[in-house]
């Protein structure tokens, strides 16, 4: 018995949702009607100020094929669809009644009181909210303005997912990808694979693989394989190229205005290469910040014409596109190669070291708090000895990028090495610090990953 009572009811709820899905006829009237059988199927032809309805569904337009069997409607001229806020436009659609949605094959237009889209064809799905649209994709709304290839929009998620050549942009950047997932109400994206930004207001491009863009927090951050590169020119007319890449890179576009990357930096500026494990670029102070944020993350690491930095943090002002000053804290430790001298290196060591340029030149060194040093010593252009030096603090002037004079300053010690004693043993005269890194960027081994910018090869070289 109870085998036959759960039959009958089956029987009754399959019965009840057949009733409930099934599709309700379309209606249309005109001006002017034409029945006629078309391979035994009744046909209308309603011709002059049609109106189609089913349901919630009402469209207007000037002419209307109507096959009564399949429920369905060709549309022609003047086309205009309404549902609750949407509203679709174009000059021929066709109408499935049974599934509750239409397709255009020629220019087609969205509009939910939000955004609009329009596209060169398109389905619509008024049940599902849902729009499918091809060719020439393009969406705006008060924030943004998207184009792609292919585009589905959920209307009441306010969500699209573009495919293809996928282009998003503000007054402030602009996003290329080969597809590319966008909240409208959270104005959020998430990008994959070909990721191009672009800066205009700074000259900057980021490329990478993944991308999330929180507009309402004005924050990007951009994975796999970023690189961020920036091309400036400076008042004497020099073009002036920055290339990092990290393993992440970020951008903050609020009143800091400020990139960020992280985990195996690699910068490259000119004569001036960096790889450190943290950076911060501050685009309106000119500034570069690098530091470890762990004590078991190497130090950062700094090479400048024939010079080596290292130090806890490093922060290097680039005003008008040259350097202006280098500031180390934290184990500060300069390394500077003699010229015409293979194994002969100027070092010195200190809490804190300050360089300070002009144009190119470095003009003074400052350095404060348990200084070391060792320099070499000439006679004209003929070496004479070595002398070590150890001070609270030290300035050094320079000439010609060559130490002019040097002040030492409280607890001084001097200790002369002459020349005979020194030859042929420079090795066995380094500061605790001394270490020769052997993993500075190479410029011409980073270009040949960069695929956007080979054409610009001679800029950035």
């Amino acid at each position: 018995m109870k085998t036959i009572y759960a039959t009958v009811l089956i029987f009754l709820i399959t019965g009840l949702v057949s009733l409930s899905q099934e599709s309700e006829k379309i209606t249309i009237v005109g001006e002017s009607l034409i029945g006629k059988v078309i391979n035994n199927e009744n046909v209308r032809e309603v011709i002059g100020n049609v109106v189609m309805t089913q349901g919630d569904v009402t469209i207007n337009c000037n002419r209307a094929i109507q096959y009564m069997e399949r429920n369905e409607a060709e549309l022609i001229g003047d086309v205009v669809a309404i549902q609750d806020t949407i509203t679709v436009y174009t000059e021929r659609a066709y109408y499935y009644g049974e599934s509750k949605y239409t397709y255009s094959d020629t220019t087609v237009k969205l509009n939910d009181g939000h955004v609009t889209l329009t596209a060169d064809t398109g389905y619509y799905y008024f049940d599902a909210d849902r729009a499918e649209f091809f060719s020439n994709v393009k969406l705006e709304d008060s924030l943004n303005t998207l184009t792609a290839d292919r585009l589905i929009y959920y209307n009441d998620l306010d969500k699209a997912v573009s495919i293809g050549n996928v282009r998003i942009f503000d007054d402030k950047s602009e996003i290329k990808a080969d597809s590319l997932l966008h909240y409208r109400n959270d104005d959020l994206s998430f990008a994959f694979s070909n990721i191009v930004i672009s800066y205009p207001g700074n000259n900057a491009i980021i490329t990478g693989g993944y991308l999330e863009d929180k507009g309402l927090e004005n924050y990007t951050f951009v994975e796999v394989n970023p690189v961020l590169t920036q091309i400036d020119t400076s008042d004497d007319g020099i073009i002036d190229t920055m290339i990092v890449i990290a393993e992440k890179m970020e951008s903050f576009q609020d009143t800091t205005n400020r990139f960020v990357a992280s985990d195996s930096v690699e910068i490259i500026r000119g004569n001036f290469f960096s790889v450190n494990d943290y950076s911060i670029f501050y685009r309106e102070d000119d500034m570069i910040v690098t530091y470890r944020r762990n004590d078991d993350k190497p130090q950062p690491i700094i090479w400048f014409e024939n010079s080596q930095l290292t130090g806890d943090s490093i922060t290097v002002l680039t005003g008008k596109k040259v350097i202006e000053w280098i500031d180390v804290f934290g184990s500060a430790f300069i390394l500077s190669e003699v010229e015409n001298y293979e194994n002969r290196f100027n070092q010195i060591s200190g809490k804190r070291i300050k360089m300070i340029f002009e144009g190119n030149d470095l003009t003074r060194t400052e350095v404060y708090g348990n200084v070391l040093s060792y320099y070499y010593l000439f006679e004209g252009e003929t070496a004479n000895g070595l002398l070590k030096s150890s001070s609270e603090d030290a300035v050094l002037l320079f000439e010609d990028n060559s130490i002019s004079d040097v002040n030492l300053y409280r607890s001084i010690k001097s200790e002369f090495h002459p020349e005979n004693l020194i030859a042929g043993r420079e090795r066995e005269f380094t500061l605790p610090s001394f270490i020769i890194h052997k993993n500075k960027p190479n410029k011409k081994e980073v270009l040949s990953i960069i695929p956007n910018f080979r054409k610009n090869s001679k800029v950035l070289n």
